[in-house]
C-alpha cells in the first residue's frame, strides 16, 4: 500500500470514489455531501494546496482524503462540549474509501499515516468533523481513537459533530 499526495492524473479516480461515496451517503439516509460537494473544483485545489492525497493498493487509487493545518475557521466556534487541546492541528476532510475495497480498515491505515506527517510536523492534534447521522464515519473515528467533543457549523450553517484525537 501507497500513501502519497495525489495529482491531476489521480482526479478522475478521486471523482469516482466521492461519486460513491455520494451514493452511500444518500442511500443510508445522510444529508451528507448531496448537494454537489465535493466537486471537481474542490477536489482540483486541494491538489493544488498540496493538501489532497491518495491511498493506492497494487498501483489502483482505492481511496482519498485531504489534510489541512490549522486553517478551519468553522473550528474557532465549538458549542456543547470543547476542543481537546488549544493548539496547532491538522485537519482531515473529505475521506472516502472505494465501495469495493470498504470493510478492510483503510480509513484506519489513512489515519495512520496521517498521524505520522503530523508527527514530523510536531502536530500533536487531528481534528475532524462529519454529519450526526454518518453512523459509519462516526463509529470509524471512535475506532481510532477519535473523542467527540461537540457541535460546529458549517459556513453554510450546517450542524456537524466535531471530533479531536491526541497523538
Amino acid at each position: 500500500m501507497i500513501f502519497r499526495k495525489s495529482t491531476m492524473s489521480d482526479i478522475d479516480r478521486i471523482m469516482d470514489i466521492i461519486k460513491q461515496a455520494q451514493v452511500y451517503l444518500k442511500k443510508k439516509g445522510v444529508d451528507q455531501w448531496q448537494d454537489n460537494y465535493p466537486n471537481f473544483d474542490v477536489i482540483k485545489d486541494d491538489i493544488e494546496k498540496g493538501k489532497g492525497y491518495v491511498l493506492e493498493l497494487d498501483g489502483k487509487v482505492v481511496a482519498t482524503v485531504a489534510v489541512s493545518y490549522n486553517d478551519e475557521k468553522t473550528y474557532e466556534k465549538i458549542y456543547d462540549g470543547k476542543w481537546i487541546t488549544e493548539g496547532d492541528y491538522a485537519v482531515i476532510h473529505r475521506i472516502a474509501v472505494d465501495d469495493n475495497y470498504k470493510g478492510r480498515r483503510l480509513s484506519s491505515i489513512i489515519i495512520s499515516e496521517i498521524e505520522k506527517m503530523c508527527l514530523k510536523r510536531n502536530i500533536h492534534s487531528i481534528k475532524i468533523d462529519t454529519h450526526k447521522q454518518n453512523e459509519s464515519m462516526r463509529k470509524m473515528l471512535s475506532n481510532n481513537g477519535f473523542q467527540y467533543c461537540g457541535i460546529i457549523y458549517l459556513e453554510n450553517g450546517s450542524e456537524r459533530v466535531a471530533y479531536e484525537k491526541i497523538i
